[in-house]
């Protein structure tokens, strides 16, 4: 069987069917062979949506709209739509649907061939569905607009429901979800980090990140700058797919009994390990002023990272090995 006409020979004729599905060459697939991916371009500020009072507005722009066997519809919206929201229901809230819609009577029998924003009011209920456009409209969906019941306040626009699509081989922003279709080189941004799709499994690729330190309060008999060390500080970052937990500075006991937490407080959720992270690290090697057989202490002392947010010191022994400064410079340990 041959196949469709190449495009741009002399006295070759296409009909719109075929010229549609070379155009899907043009946009990033969705997994399958003669599939595309529909949607706005990223970074031109076209075909976007926004309220005033009860003027829906739609910038000028254009967007690829696809639908399975009748391929890529380029579509443009040369200037500016406008449209009044319905009213607000009395009792319950609302959500209404505006899209960019390709009038195909081949497709849709609707006699037309042509494009436009069209703005769909949804139903009313206590949990009000977003509406769906007819089974054969071809279409690309750019806001949803909430509408609270009558007196609820203000109608706000979302534009989660908004595609994006790239070039073949392009990087697809703000993806929170593996993107259909996804091949082995894939990248696309989740709106943090830069992801790549191996094929069989998501990568988080390296980035130079700047995180700042955050500095605790010590609990009470501690003090910060142990040894010269400086102070007492921590952060959170990513490496390789895993977030870590970095810590910085040494602390000094200056008065009362070890604690079970050096810290004044517990650090918040997402500083803790999923698991204890225990450490050994540096301390005072110099004996103890009324300390019997403190010449004799270790250099170093473990550390509990707990679960619960604390952090402990964990002695050897008692007595000869109380602590009087100790380093948590370059201490690091995986969060999960």
């Amino acid at each position: 069987m041959p196949t469709d006409p190449p495009l741009w020979q002399n006295t070759v004729a296409s009909n719109g069917l075929q010229l549609r599905r070379a155009d899907s060459l043009l946009v990033m697939g969705d997994g399958t062979a003669l599939g595309a991916r529909a949607g706005v371009r990223p970074g031109t500020g076209g075909l976007t949506v926004s309220l005033a009072g009860s003027t829906i507005s739609v910038t000028a722009g254009g967007a690829f709209a696809y639908r399975s066997g009748q391929g890529v519809y380029r579509v443009v919206l040369p200037s500016a739509w406008s449209g009044t929201l319905a009213a607000a229901h009395a009792t319950y809230d609302r959500r209404d649907l505006v899209y960019l819609r390709v009038w195909d009577t081949d497709v849709d029998s609707s006699g037309l061939r042509q494009g436009d924003v069209v703005y769909l009011p949804g139903t009313a209920s206590a949990t009000p569905p977003l509406p769906s456009p007819g089974a054969n409209e071809v279409y690309v969906s750019l806001a949803q607009i909430t509408v609270p019941r009558s007196g609820g306040g203000s109608a706000s626009v979302d534009t989660s429901v908004r595609p994006v699509t790239v070039a073949p081989g392009g990087i697809l922003p703000a993806q929170t979800t593996t993107p259909a279709g996804a091949y082995a080189g894939m990248y696309w941004d989740d709106g943090t980090d830069l992801r790549r799709y191996t094929g069989s499994a998501v990568e988080t690729m390296a980035k130079v990140e700047t995180v700042p330190w955050i500095t605790p309060s010590l609990a009470t008999g501690y003090a910060h700058n142990g040894n010269s060390n400086g102070n007492v500080r921590y952060r959170s970052y990513v490496d390789r797919g895993t977030r870590y937990m970095e810590w910085d500075g040494g602390a000094s006991r200056v008065a009362g009994t070890q604690t079970t937490n050096i810290l004044n407080a517990v650090l918040a959720a997402q500083y803790r390990p999923a698991d204890r992270a225990s450490l050994v690290t540096a301390r005072n090697s110099t004996s103890i002023a009324g300390v019997s057989g403190s010449s004799h202490a270790f250099h170093s002392v473990k550390v509990d990272f707990n679960q619960d947010g604390t952090v402990s010191l964990v002695s050897a022994e008692g007595g000869a090995t109380e602590t009087v400064w100790f380093s948590l410079k370059g201490l690091r340990y995986p969060l999960s």
